[in-house]
């Protein structure tokens, strides 16, 4: 199956109205709602996480190697354009975005699994995210082209990820450990409050971006969606393989399905000069796995509700 664009329009010229205040406004936004998720995580609940470390194994397993295995093996059957296999391979090299923690809430999953597992992503990511971008982005040949202009620095995606996922994580799990009623309090009011601003920042970005969106998103619409849906599969199906129990099932489906849309395009400026396809493709995905994670997490968790 061939994606086929019009020849008469050069993809990568495309210039994505994202400026560097604007990613980094979408990321303390995603930082905010790491922050409150973490408020509501006690250290004794890594304490038996940690008993059974299959989960976390399971979770590694599913979002760093078989999530970008498997959009490789996508990538040759689909063959799209280059700039968009490679943003399809940011995209599954990324750790997962913060937002999973609260769609695992709201999914009935196990919240301290999530938690966990975007805390050891980000660690892991430092070396897993170009490692896994380079490797595979190298044996195809279209975005081998791409990746032979460019390098990540590891430094730099150690600031970003740090400063991103690490840090609201360290901090939003003292203030719960050291100050428990302080804690309960500031994620009321945190949750809601942050959930808010981060939708409104992805309208406020696709409104400054209509027209670009309006005259390309159909280049980019069925992979998103192909994609997004394939890694939420892919995350249940191996966590049922494993044998775990529904709600460690749906956490590990969240974990890949969810990835750090805004990183990747944080990277996608940084490193690739905004490449038109590459920014297109993750822009979209920020804005898809919002909408598909609600609609997934809302489902599950009336069925919970319900049994």
């Amino acid at each position: 199956m061939l994606l086929k664009t019009n020849p008469t329009i050069n993809i990568d010229d495309i210039k994505i109205n994202f400026d560097s205040e604007g990613l980094w406004l979408l990321n303390i936004a995603i930082a905010i709602i790491m922050f409150g998720v973490a408020l509501g995580i006690k250290i004794d609940d890594f304490k038996r996480l940690f008993k059974n470390p299959k989960i976390v194994f399971v979770g590694v397993l599913s979002q760093f190697i078989l999530l970008p295995a498997a959009t490789f093996l996508a990538i040759l059957i689909i063959q799209p354009h280059p700039s968009f296999a490679l943003g399809m391979m940011m995209i599954a090299a990324c750790p997962g975005g913060n937002v999973s923690n609260f769609f695992s809430k709201m999914a009935g999953g196990n919240a301290a699994l999530s938690v966990s597992l975007t805390a050891f992503a980000t660690l892991i990511c430092i070396f897993m995210t170009p490692i896994n971008l380079h490797f595979w982005g190298s044996l195809y040949e279209p975005t081998n082209a791409i990746l032979k202009t460019v390098e990540l620095n590891p430094f730099e995606l150690f600031k970003l990820v740090s400063l991103i996922l690490g840090i609201p994580l360290i901090v939003g799990m003292l203030i719960k450990h050291y100050h428990n009623e302080m804690a309960e309090k500031i994620e009321k009011v945190l949750k809601p409050l942050s959930m808010t601003v981060f939708i409104l920042l992805i309208v406020i970005a696709f409104s400054q971006n209509l027209d670009i969106f309006t005259n390309h998103i159909h280049h980019v619409l069925f992979l998103v969606i192909f994609h997004n849906i394939f890694a939420y599969i892919l995350g249940f199906s191996t966590a049922k393989i494993f044998r775990l129990n529904k709600a460690d099932s749906k956490t590990i489906a969240i974990e890949t399905g969810i990835q750090n849309g805004g990183l990747g395009l944080l990277l996608i400026f940084g490193f690739f000069e905004g490449l038109g396809g590459m920014a297109l493709l993750a822009a979209f995905w920020g804005i898809w796995d919002v909408f598909s994670g609600m609609v997934l997490a809302t489902y599950w968790g009336r069925k919970s509700s319900k049994q």
